[in-house]
């Protein structure tokens, strides 16, 4: 009866958003795995809890005007969708990339529903962004469209309503300007916005928080099965703020990280990127060239190539949505992968994760793996709010305690005796279960 319910549930989906396949993924993969939720809690059908979440609270979409140092008067279009505000105020990223439209922020205001719902803090599941394109311009020109950006913005967000942090292209400098602009329009200083300076109210540990958080729940992945990260070999595609704090981390617990990766090509590094070298790659100004670097490290640029047909023990990708394919996984189980953990939101195409299922490969979804950031940026607000800053140690012994308490999420959801745990699938109903008993404990409306 349920799974009639879920199919007439995911065809009403499909007829209210046509031309959003992001969307439409992300929320059928998480159907497709809760049905004997459903089945088990007669009351989830009767108050619609599954259509309630196929559609956000609101979209809020806006014109964003600028001028560039030329004095050129550029438009783009900007959002915020404020996907679930039952467990909190609404949180997640604003992104700055041309690929930017409604369908990939609303599937990622769901995935960062669940996300949040992992971590135990009370905080509701929201995106952002923009179609800006950052790439090329000034500094100038992007503190005016951040400016200009936030001149709408500002009149939805607020430390008890939603509160942005960065994601894509916008990082420490862009979350400045922003709250920048912010706290002259409100006229007040408040934890608005997460990921800001050390200076005015942000947080130690903030940009490593993902990739380390990532790196942790890896290992608790490996202590499962009675393993180390020690000499293993790990694939990460990326090479951004993710998977570069996520190589770091994995080289310092004696793993050997063997690709990096971006739009152009693959870095390979038979025997390694040193710890030293990864950190000169997160302290370059600016977008990392891994072509101009494969000498210096004694690696191999190798153009349109992906990480996944070298071999790995642990497969990490922290690029963007749907990166790694069937043909991929395949590799990746050719190449003697054992695991996967999701850096990047929904890195991986069904038919990927298929084919990992399959090989019984253990292949963690990013709202579990890649929790870490928003996890660290609950913490920020929790400074903000008290006015009690936290030390680094702190910081990082609180991350691996909650990236350590949604891994246990997921190992509760398994109810089966084989060694084999279908993390997508527990992370999912684990979420679902705190997301549905809000929703359903605040009746409707």
């Amino acid at each position: 009866m349920s799974k009639n319910n879920i199919q007439k549930t995911t065809q009403w989906l499909e007829d209210r958003n046509p031309n959003q396949p992001e969307f439409i993924q992300a929320v059928k993969e998480v159907f497709g795995d809760i049905e004997p939720l459903v089945e088990a809690d007669q009351d989830i059908l009767a108050e619609a809890v599954l259509q309630r979440l196929s559609e956000p609270d609101r979209i809020i979409s806006f014109r964003v005007t600028w001028e560039d140092d030329a004095g050129q008067v550029h438009v783009n279009r900007g959002y915020r969708v404020q996907y679930c505000g039952a467990l909190g105020p609404y949180k997640g990223g604003i992104r700055f990339h041309p690929s930017v439209n409604e369908s990939i922020l609303k599937f990622l205001g769901f995935e960062q529903t669940f996300k949040n719902a992992l971590t135990n803090i009370p905080l509701g599941g929201a995106k952002g962004g923009s179609d800006f394109n950052p790439k090329g311009r000034s500094d100038r020109e992007i503190m005016r469209f951040c400016q200009a950006f936030m001149n709408e913005l500002y009149r939805h967000i607020g430390e008890n309503t939603d509160i942005p942090a960065g994601d894509i292209n916008v990082g420490a400098k862009e979350i400045g300007y922003l709250f920048g602009q912010y706290r002259r329009l409100k006229n007040r200083f408040s934890g608005a916005l997460t990921g800001k300076g050390i200076e005015f109210g942000g947080s130690f540990l903030r940009p490593e928080a993902t990739g380390f958080g990532l790196i942790f729940f890896v290992k608790d992945m490996l202590d499962r099965h009675d393993q180390a990260l020690e000499d293993k070999t790990v694939a990460i595609s990326g090479s951004g703020n993710v998977a570069l704090h996520a190589a770091l981390k994995a080289t310092e617990n004696g793993a050997r990280v063997t690709t990096l990766s971006n739009s152009e090509g693959c870095l390979y590094v038979e025997q390694g990127l040193s710890t030293e070298a990864i950190k000169q790659l997160i302290d370059t100004t600016g977008r990392v060239d891994l072509a101009s670097v494969a000498e210096d490290v004694n690696g191999q640029w190798q153009e349109d190539a992906k990480p996944w047909q070298y071999p790995c023990d642990i497969a990490l990708p922290c690029a963007t949505q749907n990166e790694l394919d069937e043909d991929d996984a395949k590799a990746l189980v050719d190449n003697g992968c054992q695991f996967l953990a999701e850096g990047a939101n929904m890195p991986c195409t069904n038919d990927a994760v298929a084919t990992l299922n399959e090989a019984q490969i253990p292949n963690a979804p990013g709202k579990a793996s890649n929790a870490g950031g928003v996890a660290l940026s609950g913490l920020e607000m929790a400074q903000n709010a008290c006015f009690n800053p936290m030390s680094y140690s702190q910081l990082d012994e609180k991350l691996r305690s909650i990236m350590k308490n949604v891994h246990q999420q997921c190992l509760d959801e398994h109810k089966h005796d084989d060694q084999w745990i279908n993390y997508r699938q527990c992370a999912n109903r684990a979420a679902f279960r705190r997301v549905a008993a809000g929703i359903l404990a605040q009746g409707t409306g």
